[in-house]
């Protein structure tokens, strides 16, 4: 026996765990980069295209007034308007071709200002002080220069505050981020950890065990009920595979033993050629029941398996079931039991004809083998909203309440089918039938005696995968 390889720790990356809270992490971190961007735009930004269309304004005035009375127009303009300049932040210089001073409020031309299509901010000297400057060239015809500007110092001051600010912002994020994650990573490994001890009791062979639930309805505790779904139907099958082996050695016990001893009683005692061939038929006869079984059990395997799936087609069961209904008037009429017969003239379905043709025999020779001298067995069948029903009535003892949900388990036989020949596989058989075509079988009391619906669908879209 080979021992169970030791588990290895997988590597950091390679833990969904990690995974995980890296992706929340990452998502939160590019969620609060995306807000800091924003408050910046919508704030420095904001102020500096408002100084920005504040300087164009005035350069559009100044520029009227040059087309009005040249430069002295202009430099009167400029004058007053640093004269009314109440919140003292405007910056104006005119220069001429050789950049000297005509007017405003800069001692002498920027050298760094060259070009016409840009802004610069800057360091400047007004009034004695030193400050900051956003500034605009605009060259006016004869090769004078115009400088129009504001004073930003302090707005440079507030945008140095909410840089600070959203940096100081994004540290915290950043901390809060990296303990998200470490708290999501913890989450999720606590929650797998349930699902993997679980699923590691089960793999040694302890099938009682199941997921825990955590009581909060959420997506974990929907796969830990769908896991014990699982686990449940699993144990289910256990079972009926233990019942099976069960029922299997038990049911074909008596005749393989029968046989055995019939051979070896006409081995010791037989009398003549004719007496040793009887009992070498009636072994065999055994033999085959034994065989039967086997086959039923095969058979009823396959449809299980959908194997018989691609035999599905359109017909027409109404001419079928007169077929089954004429072979068995012959058997019931041998048990002095009437056999009525109701059918339509069409009865269109979808599926292996082979197989429901078998499944309603079964039912049949079920009705006609428990029904008493003197009953009757009613065989009926009608198409009704894209489903066709076929329905097997006897008046038989019938099934009791608590075994009519076994009654379709393999080699089941009720208190009432134990003096009666057969291996309990008849209506096993009948409920594959129904499952491979996505139907259903219901068993009712029909007070008195059994009464089996056969539930099929009529279109191939309905037919159960």
């Amino acid at each position: 026996m080979h021992e169970a390889p030791e588990r290895t720790r997988a590597p950091l990356f390679r833990s969904a765990g990690v995974r995980f809270a890296l992706v929340y992490a990452g998502l939160l971190a590019i969620s609060a980069a995306a807000l800091a961007v924003f408050l910046w735009w919508a704030t420095a930004g904001l102020l500096d295209r408002q100084v920005e269309a504040a300087v164009r304004a005035d350069a559009r005035g100044l520029a009227e007034r040059w087309e009005e009375g040249g430069i002295p127009a202009l430099v009167l303009t400029i004058q007053d308007r640093l004269a009314e300049n109440v919140d003292d932040d405007a910056i104006y210089l005119l220069a001429t071709p050789l950049g000297r001073p005509l007017a405003g409020n800069l001692a002498h031309w920027p050298i760094v200002v060259r070009r016409t299509d840009g802004w610069y901010e800057l360091p400047v000297m007004r009034a004695g002080i030193h400050s900051i400057g956003l500034v605009h060239r605009y060259d006016l015809p004869g090769g004078y220069r115009l400088l129009v500007g504001r004073d930003v110092r302090n707005r440079a001051q507030l945008r140095r505050l909410l840089t600070d600010a959203l940096l100081w912002a994004m540290g915290v994020v950043a901390i809060m981020v990296t303990i998200g994650a470490a708290v999501v990573r913890s989450l999720f490994r606590r929650t797998l950890a349930n699902v993997s001890a679980t699923a590691t009791a089960i793999a040694a062979g302890d099938l009682t065990r199941r997921v825990r639930l955590s009581g909060r309805g959420d997506e974990f505790d929907q796969l830990a009920e769908t896991i014990n779904d699982m686990l449940d139907r699993i144990a289910r099958l256990m079972d009926g595979v233990r019942q099976v082996s069960n029922a299997i050695a038990h049911d074909l016990r008596t005749p393989i033993t029968r046989a055995r001893t019939r051979l070896e009683d006409a081995a010791i005692h037989a009398a003549s050629p004719e007496d040793l061939r009887a009992a070498i038929e009636r072994a065999t006869a055994d033999l085959d029941g034994i065989v039967a079984v086997f086959q039923a059990l095969l058979r009823i395997s396959e449809i299980e398996a959908g194997s018989r799936r691609s035999a599905f087609a359109s017909c027409d069961l109404a001419p079928v079931l007169a077929d089954i209904a004429e072979l068995y008037s012959a058997v019931a009429e041998e048990k002095e039991v009437a056999l009525d017969v109701e059918l339509p003239e069409r009865l269109p379905a979808y599926g292996d004809q082979a197989l429901v043709q078998q499944a309603v025999a079964n039912l049949l020779d079920n009705a006609v083998k428990f029904s008493p001298p003197g009953s009757t067995v009613r065989l009926d069948a009608n198409g009704r909203a894209g489903h066709v029903e076929i329905t097997v009535a006897d008046q038989g003892p019938g099934i009791p309440e608590a075994d009519r949900a076994r009654a379709t388990e393999r080699f089941f036989r009720g208190e009432q089918a134990r003096s009666t020949p057969g291996a309990g596989l008849g209506l096993a058989l009948v409920q594959a039938v129904a499952q491979l075509h996505g139907g259903s079988l219901v068993l009712e009391d029909a007070a008195p005696g059994l009464r089996a619906r056969l539930t099929l669908p009529t279109g191939e879209t309905s037919v159960g995968s």
